[in-house]
């Protein structure tokens, strides 16, 4: 049986891990086995200047935290090494990050991941990860947007040409009449 001590410093780290996981948009778990100190290193460095949180975590106080948290489903998963990667803004980024490092490396694996509270499994964080920014979708949402205005703007540009043209032409018809 673990000491007092030690067991209130697992009790807060499990809550400081909830709060985190309650204010994340989007999580993605991995089996971090495998890769070296400056592999490490450096994408710990990638994931922090993209805002990303990132920590290895033992299985048991992280599914202590996801039921705190309301996040179900990723029981399964919590086996072997296990880090987490969360993001409090953004969906994609580290989706994108530990999915392309996974695909470099030998060893290292999407286990799972969760977006708003729901949890996806390996395949969808690697849809998650190739979405394109959210600059590009916003772009794209509101190019939507423009299209139908341009194309009422066409419309009407041909309806005023037509009527001046028919103007034009009843106009001649009237000056070769007089």
């Amino acid at each position: 049986m673990p000491s007092e001590k030690i067991l209130e410093q697992k009790k807060q780290q499990v809550a400081v891990l909830t709060e985190s996981l309650k204010a994340a948009r989007a999580g993605v778990i991995v089996d971090y086995k495998g890769i070296t100190v400056a592999q490490d290193t450096k994408l710990r460095k990638e994931l922090r200047e993209s805002g990303n949180e990132y920590m290895v975590v033992k299985n048991t106080l992280l599914h202590l935290a996801l039921k705190d948290a309301g996040i179900e489903g990723l029981d399964p998963v919590l086996e072997g090494t296990t880090a987490i990667a969360i993001n409090k803004e953004d969906y994609v980024s580290a989706a994108k990050i530990l999915a392309k490092f996974a695909d470099t490396s030998k060893t290292f694996e999407l286990k799972a991941g969760f977006v708003d509270g729901g949890a996806i499994d390996a395949a969808g964080v690697k849809e998650l990860a190739e979405l394109p920014p959210k600059e590009v979708l916003v772009a794209k949402v509101l190019g939507g947007f423009n299209a139908p205005i341009s194309g009422f703007v066409t419309v009407l540009n041909g309806t005023m040409k037509g009527l001046v043209v028919a103007l034009n032409a009843i106009a001649e018809k009237q000056a070769a009449n007089a």
